[in-house]
């Protein structure tokens, strides 16, 4: 596997994000993944909200939520946890790096736009097999650092399914799925950094496994990449009653 970042210069609101992505990729080969950060495409897609000292950042992480727990992390660190688009993440994604100013907030609409991102790239490349992933950075719990997850995907399988296959004693497996996903965010990130490298796009080449696909995934392929708070291995952890409903559906 290697990956690739790519330099662009500072993106500031309602630049056109499919001009980024032709001024400054390289021609795609054939099965390649792109990743590019959430942040370029909320910015591009003006999902900002002015930092003016007027703004309630907890309210507006509140409204971005599915669901959010008020604990003393907001006091000290200025966040929340919170479930947002059927993921554990720190504020609903709402950042403020690298934002001149302005709350960045996750993009609107996350499959489709990733969608439309993988639709330009093969007409523009003429390919067939390419992957797209929107990535973010998260924390993992007892650990410091950040690194990268997918909260959006197209033109590949985001899970290799292990249930049922031999393990190297001939024991079948009957949970292990590799997120695919995840592990191509998580290079990706830590290649484009978090800082000042200003290098939010990425190509990943020599994936002999990725299963690439012809289209887009569906709501029903879409949905069965999470699990449920009950259902989930940390569920004694984070299936709470100090969850309280966030503004988003």
């Amino acid at each position: 596997m290697i990956v690739t970042p790519y330099r662009t210069p500072k993106i500031v609101i309602c630049d056109d994000l499919f001009s980024i992505l032709d001024a400054h990729l390289p021609k795609l080969p054939e099965q390649s993944v792109v990743v590019i950060t959430s942040k370029i495409v909320s910015i591009c897609q003006g999902r900002v909200v002015k930092n003016d000292g007027t703004v309630d950042k907890t309210a507006l992480m509140r409204r971005e939520s599915q669901l959010y727990m008020e604990t003393a992390a907001d006091q000290k660190w200025g966040i929340i946890l919170t479930i947002k688009n059927d993921t554990l993440i720190a504020s609903a994604g709402i950042d403020e790096s690298n934002g001149n100013g302005y709350f960045i907030l996750w993009p609107e609409d996350i499959a489709k736009i990733a969608a439309d991102i993988w639709k330009h790239l093969c007409n523009v490349h003429s390919i067939k097999k390419l992957g797209v992933i929107i990535s973010d950075s998260h924390t993992t719990p007892l650990r410091w650092g950040t690194s990268g997850i997918g909260i959006g995907w197209c033109g590949f399988d985001p899970l290799n399914n292990y249930i049922g296959k031999p393990d190297i004693f001939g024991r079948n497996l009957h949970v292990t799925k590799s997120s695919v996903l995840d592990g191509l965010s998580a290079a990706a990130v830590a290649v484009m950094g978090e800082g000042e490298e200003q290098t939010p796009l990425a190509v990943i080449s020599d994936l002999p496994f990725v299963h690439f696909t012809a289209k887009p995934p569906t709501a029903e392929e879409i949905a069965a990449f999470h699990i449920s708070l009950k259902e989930d291995i940390f569920s004694p952890l984070i299936d709470s009653p100090l969850w309280k409903k966030g503004g988003q559906k």
